[in-house]
């Protein structure tokens, strides 16, 4: 008799549940005008905030509906009515302003139809499109580049790379151009004139309208703010940078169900599964244009997180927290004076790269100059997983924002190879950076090498003088002593001074390769740890001893046998160089200049 009321109970509690869910879905649908109901001449309403965060309604004449606008999608077109879209036309910033017809939820503004037309005209994607972007957390999967390791990636580098994912999104006259993505208003603060220059170009190439703002002060503070609440017309931002700098995509809420969030009504980027900082936005104003009028606007609070970067828009939930990494800078001035600077950026292993080498780039040019004499030296840290982290060392120097431009390149390297390693996903925790900066040029250049003898016994002492000029002409001396290896008489041996850029061409001669791909995570990280610096003569002993080259690593001295297993094709993964010199020892000496020049030198066994 138990048994018989708990399932009676049990069938009751399910049956009340799906007529909840039932009733949602219902509730649900009557608020949404699907697509094929929307007729040419239709009018409604669309909401969207030109100031403050007051929402207001404007005028929309359904013109048409563009089927198969792209593969198995369409576009509405319409026309807007508004005292202020009839001065500025249709306005960045107003991408996801839902539309209404007769209350029904028809789909978010989206889309700019042209240039220069007379009349606010838009496309608007329909609903159905954006509230089937994948709600689920989807876990990015490890992007596998397949480049060599390089010491720096500048930001034209970076965005060639990645190009494959950075479509051209700004719209444009001819191409057969119509309809294009409303460029979106990406407000920078505490970016200089000359960085912010620099990133507009690149930013503008992927439908962004950079511009220079300010911001809220928001709090240091990663907590999001509970109970927030949105609705459609609302604006909304994705926070890419915050801190002492800020980098905030600005954009409308389309629709809200519960906590879950659709907005924008086209892609960022499209890179599927994201981690953005959502947060609540002022709008200062709309700035008219005959070009393109756009919002002006200050990020506020955080109140949540965008998850998903789709083509139909950008979905997210309130009171969810994004996973940022912290970038901590302590500059050091010439004077001895310290600025501490706390930045958090997006993590995304396209774009963390990317903004990490603007910000640190804006930092520099900002305390210190862009141009004239300046030398920085840099000592830093960058943490991810079990503790593990890299130590980075390295003086750069020059003018003309030389040594600011190499140390952001260098940040930015490691990041970009460490997160977008092609072996498994790996999160950064925290990047400490310290920058010590003078004015002044710290350069050296070879003069010359001089060896107290030039043949000598296995294991014999050769002493090793490297004289160098630096930026004041002086001729600076460093001594060092060097033991022959072990050597039958009568053999020779090279023995190479170099700065790191020149004995890195020498190692290309000597496998005869330009390029070099890790085979393991362990061997990325050991890389990445050495890298060669500025401020390093760099010694290397190699003799005329055949062997191979295979996975960035030498074997010399293989026995034939050994040597014909790695060269079938059946056994070796990949294939091996054949190399005439095999390195037989390596050292380096430190030096307070940035060091250049190089020499080989041969030495005979007697």
């Amino acid at each position: 008799m138990i048994y018989k009321s708990r399932k009676i109970w049990n069938i009751f509690v399910s049956l009340i549940l799906f007529v909840c869910l039932f009733s949602t879905q219902v509730e649900a649908a009557d608020h949404i005008m699907p697509l094929n109901q929307v007729k040419v001449g239709m009018k409604g309403k669309g909401r969207t905030v030109f100031l403050g965060n007051r929402i207001e309604e404007f005028d929309v004449e359904i013109i048409g509906v563009l089927r198969n606008f792209s593969p198995k999608k369409s576009m509405i077109l319409a026309r807007l009515d508004h005292k202020i879209l009839d001065r500025t036309g249709v306005i960045e910033g107003m991408s996801g302003s839902p539309v209404y017809i007769d209350g029904k939820l028809i789909g978010a503004v989206a889309y700019s139809i042209g240039t220069f037309l007379k009349e606010a005209i838009t496309g608007i994607t329909p609903i159905s499109d954006m509230i089937a972007i994948p709600g689920r957390t989807i876990s990015p999967s490890t992007f596998s580049p397949r480049i060599p390791v390089q010491k720096e990636l500048s930001l034209e580098k970076l965005f060639e790379m990645n190009s494959v994912f950075f479509q051209n999104q700004s719209p444009g006259i001819g191409g057969g151009q119509v309809a294009t993505p409303l460029p979106i208003p990406l407000m920078c603060s505490g970016f200089s004139p000359c960085v912010f220059n620099s990133a507009k170009s690149i930013f503008t190439k992927l439908g962004f309208s950079p511009i220079s703002a300010g911001a809220s002060g928001q709090s240091l503070d990663l907590s999001v703010r509970p109970g927030a609440l949105l609705k459609g017309g609302d604006p909304v931002g994705v926070q890419l940078v915050s801190g002492d700098l800020d980098m905030t995509a600005v954009g409308t809420v389309t629709y809200v169900d519960g906590s879950k969030v659709y907005a924008f009504g086209h892609p960022l980027y499209n890179l599927g599964a994201v981690d953005y900082s959502m947060t609540s936005v002022n709008v200062l104003g709309v700035a008219p244009s005959m070009a393109k009028s756009f919002k002006l606007a200050i990020p506020d609070t955080r109140i949540g997180r965008f998850s998903q970067d789709r083509g139909a828009g950008v979905y997210g939930e309130l009171g969810k927290r994004a996973r940022l990494i912290p970038l901590n800078i302590s500059l050091i001035g010439g004077r001895g004076d310290i600025n501490d600077y706390k930045i958090f950026i997006a993590d995304n292993k396209i774009l963390t790269p990317t903004l990490t080498n603007l910000v640190i780039s804006n930092i520099l040019t900002t305390e210190e100059r862009a141009y004239g004499d300046l030398t920085l030296q840099l000592t830093g840290d960058i943490y991810f997983e079990n503790g593990r982290s890299i130590h980075l060392e390295d003086l750069y120097s020059g003018n003309f924002n030389v040594a600011v431009t190499g140390l952001s390149n260098l940040i930015a390297s490691v990041v970009f190879f460490l997160t977008n390693n092609e072996f498994r996903n790996l999160d950064i925790y925290r990047i400490d950076l310290k920058v010590r900066a003078t004015e002044e040029i710290k350069f050296s250049y070879l003069e010359r090498v001089w060896l107290d003898k030039y043949t000598a016994g296995p294991g014999e002492t050769i002493m090793i003088k490297v004289f160098f000029r630096n930026f004041r002409g002086e001729t600076i001396m460093q001594q060092i002593p060097f033991l022959t290896p072990t050597l039958p008489s009568g053999s020779e041996f090279y023995l190479a001074i170099a700065d790191a850029v020149s004995m890195r061409n020498i190692e290309m001669a000597q496998y005869k390769s330009q390029n070099f791909i890790p085979r393991s995570l362990s061997q990325l990280i050991r890389l990445l740890s050495n890298l060669r610096k500025n401020n390093r003569i760099y010694f290397k002993v190699f003799a005329s001893k055949p062997g191979l080259f295979l996975k960035g690593e030498e074997m010399p001295n293989l026995p034939p046998s050994m040597k014909s297993m790695f060269l079938s094709p059946r056994a070796a993964s990949s294939s091996p160089v054949e190399i005439s010199k095999s390195t037989l020892s390596q050292y380096q000496i430190p030096i307070d200049y940035v060091f250049q020049g190089a020499v080989v030198v041969p030495i005979k066994i007697k």
